[in-house]
């Protein structure tokens, strides 16, 4: 690696700033060849050429093809160095663990999925999760890891990438996630929660927009995920979005969480499994039922594949949740005024059935300004989603917030990435 003692990084130089802003331009497509930068940043044909230079001799750049030529000689262009780091993404739900591994520009090279209960404490999921992504990254050649992000089902305090008393994980309050992960991989470590993942998933799909979203995600349990102009909003302490726990008028069910007629403990998938046991034992028919009474355990992917069957008690188990999100939904959209809802996870598996309910209370209980340009739609319903979501948050963290601490070192550490001294 070149000699970047000269460069005053830690004072943000011009020098420094510029460059930093090359290797961006480049990362992202915004300007690929030397004539490009010049023209976007302002600078001279021979600054360019020399920020340019440092970058590659740092090894975050390469000279690649030659571009199109517009009559003139034909200007080579830049690509950024994706191969020389991997991201390691590790989504962790409430009954399974996603792991994947990519390289910088977010190219999945390898993943892995597997059933898993996260009630299982975090140091045997923890120790589960590791050592998917272990087996992952033996799979290649050797490439270090430049950063890990985990999600969790449950509120996390971004800062410390430590889980809030989440509901559906005894023994992880508290617990020192990002720690177990640093120590592993040597590098630097951040933690959401998983709904956010998915926020981001659909954000990057976005990202010149500037958007205003609300991701949904109504499966287990439920939780939202908010994009303010581009940017992920956790709210102080990683609790904004946890929309599960709001209270429903009327609603005397005790949720997971101990407290009593949350939206969750009306709504979610594990109320719907409560709530068609219930129908069932009291005299209900159809195909759902006579499927229990075949000895089939009554389950949450049960009940919505009988709602897409068109069984009558599955419909009304799916559409009566379906009301209670779509309230919850219009509370946040008069105050948050997103201008895109996706709506995800099992029980919005059912897509219109679900959607148009959701829809509907929406645009009944909102102000007609705040739904003027609103769209509303299903997620992509992708496995992947987790995955391409923990890749842009490790992008942002990387190249958008933390760089000028790390880019004098070639990679990212630990220390610089969190300002840790020592």
């Amino acid at each position: 690696m070149a000699n970047v003692s000269t460069l005053r990084f830690g004072a943000q130089t011009d020098e420094v700033t510029s460059l930093l802003r090359i290797v961006n331009m480049v990362r992202i497509g915004e300007a690929v060849t030397r004539p490009e930068i010049g023209r976007v940043t302002g600078l001279g044909r021979g600054v360019v050429a020399q920020r340019v230079d440092r970058a590659v001799e740092m090894g975050f750049l390469e000279d690649a093809e030659f571009a199109p030529s517009s009559g003139g000689r034909a200007p080579r262009t830049l690509r950024f160095r994706a191969e020389r780091g991997r991201l390691v993404v590790c989504a962790l739900g409430g009954q399974h663990i996603h792991v994947g591994v990519t390289d910088l520009n977010g190219e999945i090279l390898h993943e892995a999925h597997r059933s898993w209960d996260i009630s299982s404490g975090p140091e045997e999921t923890l120790a589960t999760a590791t050592s998917m992504v272990d087996d992952l990254l033996g799979a290649g050649d050797g490439t270090p890891v430049w950063a890990v992000v985990v999600g969790l089902p449950g509120p996390v305090d971004f800062e410390t990438g430590r889980p809030v008393a989440p509901p559906i994980m005894p023994g992880w309050n508290g617990y020192d996630v990002r720690t177990a992960f640093e120590q592993r991989y040597d590098a630097p470590v951040w933690v959401d929660n998983d709904v956010n993942l998915l926020a981001a998933g659909e954000r990057a799909r976005r990202r010149d927009e500037g958007v205003d979203l609300i991701y949904c995600k109504v499966g287990t349990g439920i939780g939202a995920g908010l994009v303010s102009h581009g940017r992920l909003h956790r709210g102080a302490n990683g609790a904004a979005g946890d929309m599960g726990h709001v209270r429903v008028p009327g609603a005397e069910h005790v949720c997971r969480c101990g407290k009593i007629g949350c939206l969750e403990a009306v709504a979610g998938g594990w109320a719907l499994v409560r709530d068609a046991r219930a129908a069932i034992d009291g005299g209900a028919t159809g195909a759902l039922a006579d499927a229990v009474a075949a000895g089939s355990e009554l389950t949450l992917e049960g009940i919505t594949l009988a709602a897409a069957r068109g069984d009558a008690l599955a419909i009304s188990l799916v559409q009566a949740s379906a009301r209670q999100v779509g309230e919850a939904v219009a509370a946040l959209v008069n105050m948050f005024n997103p201008s895109v809802i996706v709506v995800g996870g099992a029980v919005a598996s059912t897509g219109e059935l679900f959607l148009a309910e959701v829809r509907h209370r929406v645009y009944e209980l909102s102000l007609p300004l705040a739904t003027r340009d609103l769209v509303i739609k299903t997620s992509e319903n992708d496995t992947r989603e987790p995955v391409r979501g923990g890749v842009d948050l490790a992008q942002e963290q990387l190249f958008e917030v933390s760089l000028p601490r790390w880019f004098a070192e070639g990679r990212p550490t630990v220390a610089a990435v969190h300002g840790l001294s020592g």
